[in-house]
């Protein structure tokens, strides 16, 4: 007779092939994780475009930007990938601070890049998003596609249903991100889709050194 597990549904032979290892796998990344960065002290996570080449003057801004925050003390978290996360990890890795990868295992497009003093590899992008958000103190959105626009919209959401604590979410980059607020302004506000206050969530800005102080403001008066 073959036995089942506690609900019935797989075959105990079969656990390995079934949702409960699933889980194990899971939650063995959230340990990685956790135990990986516990230590980190203050730091931003800078997202955008793995497309970017590094000619590109957002690679140059992104690049800039991460060294500012390194040298006034924060740590950078980027996607461990190419483009803008390449970027970021360099300006960080060039001040000789924590340059944190946290990479994302994929078919294709994302390969870890070399500037990440800390890179850890996940899975699960649900589980490398927590990883973002819980040691961040800002995040930084730079242009980017459709992975930039979803760690954006996510966050806001959160901050916004108060399932994790407010901190600063910047656009960085006035003439790709305009369109955007405009529509959002023109439709989803206009048709009260949400509230006016909630465009206070985010924040664009395109001085580096404006973008830091935002978030050093920030930090000071939450404290």
């Amino acid at each position: 007779m073959e036995k089942h597990n506690i609900n019935g549904k797989y075959p105990i032979n079969d656990f390995k092939s079934g949702e409960s290892w699933r889980l194990f796998k899971i939650m063995g990344e959230f340990v990685e994780g956790i135990d990986a960065l516990h230590n980190l002290g203050p730091a931003v996570s800078i997202f955008g475009s793995a497309r970017t080449q590094p000619h590109h003057p957002y690679y140059k801004k992104a690049e800039n930007l991460a060294a500012l925050f390194a040298k006034n003390g924060y740590s950078v978290i980027t996607g461990g990938g190419g483009g803008i996360m390449e970027a970021a990890n360099k300006g960080a890795a060039a001040e000789d601070t924590d340059s944190i990868g946290l990479n994302i295992t994929l078919p294709f497009e994302q390969k870890p890049n070399s500037y990440a003093t800390n890179q850890i590899e996940f899975k699960y992008f649900f589980v490398r998003k927590v990883m973002f958000l819980k040691y961040a103190q800002a995040y930084i959105i730079m242009p980017g596609g459709f992975g930039t626009l979803d760690e954006l919209f996510e966050t806001i959401t959160l901050i916004q249903t108060q399932r994790i604590r407010r901190f600063p979410v910047i656009l960085v980059g006035k003439d790709y991100w305009e369109g955007l607020i405009d529509w959002v302004t023109d439709k989803l506000l206009k048709e009260k889709m949400l509230s006016k206050q909630d465009l206070d969530l985010f924040h664009l800005l395109d001085d580096p050194n404006d973008i830091v102080k935002k978030v050093i403001d920030f930090k000071i008066a939450d404290d």
